[in-house]
């Protein structure tokens, strides 16, 4: 029987969670322009001096 590829196994997680923490951070910067858009900034006033 073969024998188990350790280095291939990390590796594998590590593809994984870096492709669910780009997901992640994907959602929530989609997540947040949405926010964005839908809240509308007041133009800033001048104070008097």
């Amino acid at each position: 029987m073969g024998r188990v590829n350790y280095q291939f196994e990390r590796r594998k997680r590590d593809l994984e969670k870096k492709q669910k923490q780009e997901a992640k951070r994907l959602r929530k910067a989609e997540r947040k322009k949405q926010h964005d858009a839908q809240v509308p900034v007041p133009p800033p006033t001048e104070a008097a001096s």
